[in-house]
C-alpha cells in the first residue's frame, strides 16, 4: 500500500511540473501576439535592450528559429555508426539553445549565476549578450539579423574564418531569420504602446 502511495504522489508531481511549464505561444509569426500572450516575455525583452543596446526584434527571431520558443528544446541526437543513440550534437540547450561554454562565460561576465537556460528572461539576456558581444568583437550591427545569426551559429572566431561560406543552409537560414526580424520590426511598431500601457500587470506580476 505504501509503495503505491508513493507512486501516486510521484505521478502527481509530474504532472503538476508539466502543468507549469511555460507553452511555447500559439502564434509565433507575430511578435505582437507573442507578447500579448507572454505578458512578461515583453517586459524581459524590453530590459535586455534597455542593458544591452540590443533592439527587440532580433534576438527574438533568433530564439524562434534556435528553440521554436520551447523552453526544453534540445539538439538532434548524435548516432555512432549510424543507429546507435550516442548522446546530443551539441551541449545547446533552453530557449537560446546556448552551449555550455558560451553560458558560463555569459554567467562570469554578467554575474548571474543564478541564470538558467530553461528561463525565458535569462535566456533573452544572454541572447542580448551575445550580439553585443558580436558588435564589439566582429563590428556587426546589432539590428543587422542576417549577420548576428550567422555569428551566433558559427561563432566569432568562425565568422571571421567565414566558415559560412561553405554552408549554402546556413546562409539561407541567416536569411530567414533576417526576414523574420525585419517582419517582427514592423508589428513591434504598431504595439509596443499597448504593450508599455500593461505597467499594472507588471506592477502585479512582473
Amino acid at each position: 500500500m505504501y509503495k503505491i502511495k508513493c507512486l501516486v504522489i510521484c505521478y502527481v508531481s509530474v504532472l503538476f511540473l508539466a502543468s507549469c511549464a511555460t507553452p511555447p505561444p500559439k502564434n509565433p509569426e507575430n511578435i505582437c501576439e507573442i507578447f500579448r500572450e507572454h505578458r512578461d516575455w515583453y517586459f524581459a525583452a524590453k530590459d535586455a535592450r534597455s542593458r544591452w543596446g540590443v533592439p527587440i526584434h532580433v534576438p527574438i527571431s533568433m530564439m524562434y528559429q534556435e528553440s521554436s520558443f520551447k523552453e526544453d528544446a534540445l539538439p538532434p541526437r548524435d548516432y555512432l555508426l549510424g543507429f546507435i543513440p550516442w548522446g546530443r550534437v551539441s551541449s545547446a540547450y533552453g530557449y537560446s539553445q546556448a552551449k555550455t561554454m558560451t553560458w558560463e562565460d555569459y554567467i562570469r561576465e554578467t554575474d548571474n549565476s543564478g541564470a538558467d537556460r530553461d528561463d525565458f528572461d535569462d535566456a533573452i539576456d544572454f541572447m542580448a549578450w551575445f550580439i553585443y558581444k558580436t558588435h564589439r568583437i566582429n563590428k556587426v550591427s546589432k539590428w543587422d539579423a542576417y549577420n548576428q545569426y550567422l555569428n551566433y551559429h558559427e561563432g566569432w572566431g568562425g565568422f571571421k574564418r567565414k566558415t559560412y561560406k561553405k554552408k549554402a543552409w546556413l546562409t539561407k537560414v541567416s536569411r530567414k531569420v533576417d526576414r523574420r526580424a525585419r517582419k517582427y520590426s514592423s508589428q513591434l511598431k504598431s504595439c509596443e504602446a499597448d504593450l508599455n500601457k500593461s505597467w499594472l500587470w507588471r506592477l502585479l506580476f512582473g
